[in-house]
């Protein structure tokens, strides 16, 4: 049973997402839990005091920093090395006060906000009921813990327990006991809108309220609503591997991005900010996401693509062409070179090759110097013995190993060659001299020569970027990354095995990798979820099926697009998908302008147009951004904005809309099994309402068979341009 009210009422009337709703206030609403409007007052008086002193705290240390920097300006002629030296440390350390200084005051000034979110009574065997009150940071007052932080040990009860019989890992071991009241609040501004006292761990009364909300620009926090099979994965902190595949609007990336704040909060003595990595599909999405983990007190992350990384790992060696839009591109022989090498097969022989590659491209020969020898079988076992570590970096460790052997028989102190003279006659006996006749060599080996073609001299195909790149790590080496102890994927089933692979040789981490492989966007990428866990023997799996982003109705239309047989949608429900039906294009773009006006006379803030190609997207854009202020969203784009958004379905992935337009639904557009694929993704973008429109016959991956398109006809929401 659930008691939802605002302050206090005995009901709370859900309100429609597109209408504002005022909470009244009488004896009666006040009266119900009159104890929480009254512990409210205390918290913001408490956090009132705390802020002041916050400000004091600030001031006090900007003025003693400019002091500081005053004196040494004005008396730099007369002080000496020392002094300087002393005064410089405690510019630092004022410096570094006064930064968390600063730190502290926002979040305090984030809590009077909303300081709290749900409150839990826990009671311990034989021992009285506490009461903790849960928010988006710990918050004490008089050494007096007031407000617990949303991923301390005891807030695991929030989302995981009802009442009655709960408990909690802390450090000290598994804590046991009874959950005898949660209640769960929205305050915005200060103000307590509603209160809900239940005995389930996330209602979804609180749930479809949240989920009603219109969208915005960036990615919110999800800490009120984390359902339990998401706070499991959140606060896993065994897995070396987390492999989360989760349907489209399941939360996925919000769940990492929150695991990454859990996992700073819990390990903050030995992980950093700075220490964790996400790579994301583009700019665009790295801007919608950026807003995550501050909203949550952290620093960001380091945001970076795969094409960031080869930038960097090939600078100075090779340079490559970006990927082409493959649904676009015309061109057999390069579809089928990016298909042979999309497999986990591509990387079974790759790592075949290499395995055999000593005998390939290094012919061992004696080293002699006077009466020093270092035999052909000697170097070649030291050569096998170092097979971890690249060609070239083995043949300087054996140089090394043959100056100081001589130097050890060297009891005459005759002269001897310096390791780097060594290094050059080992070197000399290489038949590869470098990665691009190695990697060509490869393609010789397997009588497969037409599978390798360079588009331009020292440019590589992106389909060949990172198996030329795993070839470089085997015989010249990467820069590998020391900084990075955590490795977020997202969009896992856009990238292929090679790109794994070298992955895993760049960052020797923890990582976690999530993604949807419904939602493939590259029909030449032949890879599975199954070709993904092999990479990483061991992972922890996860699925997660329910999808909270769009309606019900939504779903159930996205569904019946892309058959995904375990996709769950919440029970949140709105209008019917509507599909419009014109006779030409032009009528069709009369159309398109009649939604639009519609959405701009609505309380909505976004509307995405999702064309299927990023051409068909510009073109679109061209023809429409005279007559309305539009956002274009191409390869080329770095931020997310409010309004009228036009991309293509690629550019979409993982953005949302309150209303999505999908112009050509038709079956010239959309025909093939893998264009599933695509309407799947551009149907679920939008959380409230969903338009297609088309001219000619209806894509059959909407309408099905004659029988399916009669229904369709016959529907309440079929519309037929007049």
């Amino acid at each position: 049973m659930t008691n939802m009210q605002p302050l206090g009422s005995r009901t709370l009337r859900a309100s429609d997402h597109t209408k504002k709703s005022k909470i009244r206030k009488s004896a009666d609403t006040t009266s119900a839990f009159s104890d929480e409007i009254v512990h409210l007052a205390e918290i913001k008086e408490k956090l009132d005091d705390a802020l002041q002193k916050s400000d004091d705290s600030v001031e006090r240390y900007d003025k003693e920093y400019m002091d500081a920097k005053r004196y040494m300006v004005e008396h730099w002629g007369d002080i000496d090395p020392h002094e300087m030296f002393q005064n410089e440390l405690a510019l630092k350390q004022i410096d570094h006060y006064g930064a968390f200084a600063v730190d502290v005051r926002n979040k305090l000034v984030k809590l009077l906000d909303s300081p709290y979110f749900a409150r839990i009574d826990f009671q311990e065997a034989k021992e009285a009921p506490s009461t903790f009150y849960i928010g988006r940071f710990a918050f004490s007052h008089d050494n007096e813990l007031l407000i617990s932080d949303w991923r301390s040990p005891v807030a695991s009860m929030f989302y995981d327990c009802e009442v009655g019989s709960a408990g909690y890992d802390a450090p000290v071991g598994r804590i046991s006991g009874d959950l005898t009241c949660k209640r769960q609040f929205k305050i915005i501004n200060g103000e307590m809108e509603y209160v809900l006292e239940s005995s389930v761990n996330i209602q979804d009364d609180i749930l479809q309220r949240e989920l009603s909300h219109t969208s915005d620009e960036k990615m919110k926090s999800i800490i009120a609503t984390i359902q339990k099979e998401q706070n499991i994965i959140i606060r896993n902190e065994k897995a070396e591997t987390l492999i989360i595949q989760g349907v489209a609007g399941s939360g996925k990336t919000s769940i990492a991005l929150h695991r990454v704040a859990y996992l700073l909060y819990r390990f903050k003595d030995r992980l950093s900010a700075k220490n964790i990595a996400i790579i994301s599909p583009n700019k665009v999405f790295g801007d919608y996401i950026s807003n995550v983990l501050p909203e949550l007190g952290e620093e960001p992350i380091y945001d970076m693509s795969f094409a960031d990384i080869a930038n960097v790992q090939l600078e100075g060696t090779m340079g490559f062409e970006f990927d082409k839009d493959s649904i676009e591109t015309d061109d057999p022989e390069w579809s089928e070179r990016v298909r042979f090498k999309s497999t986990m097969d591509f990387v079974r022989l790759m790592d075949d090759y290499l395995e055999k590659m000593p005998d390939r491209i290094f012919a061992a020969e004696d080293y002699k110097f006077d009466r020093f020898t270092a035999s052909k079988e000697w170097i070649l076992g030291c050569f096998s013995s170092y097979n971890n570590y690249p060609v070239k970096r083995r043949l300087k460790m054996i140089a090394d190993d043959i100056h100081d052997r001589f130097d050890t028989d060297n009891y005459m102190d005759e002269l001897l060659p310096k390791p780097g003279t060594i290094l050059k006659s080992l070197m000399a006996m290489l038949k590869v001299k470098n990665t691009k006749t190695l990697y060509k060599d490869f393609y010789i080996h397997m009588g497969k020569a037409d599978k390798f073609m360079m588009p331009a001299k020292k440019t590589l195909e992106w389909a060949d970027v990172y198996p030329f790149l795993y070839f470089h790590a085997a015989f010249e080496g990467l820069k590998e990354s020391q900084m990075v102890r955590h490795l977020v994927i997202d969009e896992m089933q856009d990238y292929t095995p090679a790109q794994y692979a070298v992955i895993n040789v760049l960052f020797k981490c923890r990582k976690t990798i999530l993604g949807d492989f419904g939602q493939l966007i590259n029909p030449n990428h032949l890879h599975t979820l199954e070709d993904l866990r092999s990479l990483y023997d061991g992972a922890e799996v996860l699925m997660l099926n329910k999808s909270y982003r769009s309606t019900y109705e939504i779903i159930s239309f996205a569904k019946r697009i892309q058959n995904i047989t375990t996709l769950k949608a919440v029970e949140r429900h709105g209008d019917e998908p509507v599909l419009i039906r014109c006779r030409n294009e032009q009528e069709e773009i009369q159309q398109i302008k009649r939604q639009i006006n519609d959405f701009l006379d609505s309380e909505n803030v976004t509307l995405g147009i999702i064309l299927k190609t990023d051409s068909k997207a510009k073109a679109f854009y061209d023809k429409l951004s005279g007559e309305y202020r539009m956002n274009l969203i191409s390869s080329d784009s770095s931020i997310f904005k409010n309004g009228i958004t036009i991309t293509s379905i690629q550019m979409s992935k993982g953005l949302e809309f309150d209303e999505v337009l999908i112009p050509s639904g038709n079956t010239e557009n959309y025909h093939t099994d893998f264009d599933r694929c695509l309407l799947y993704i551009a149907c679920t973008r939008a959380l409230h309402r969903l338009w297609i429109t088309y001219s000619g016959t209806l894509s059959r991956l909407i309408g099905g068979n004659n029988n399916e398109k009669k229904k369709i006809a016959e529907h309440p929401h079929f519309v037929m341009c007049r």
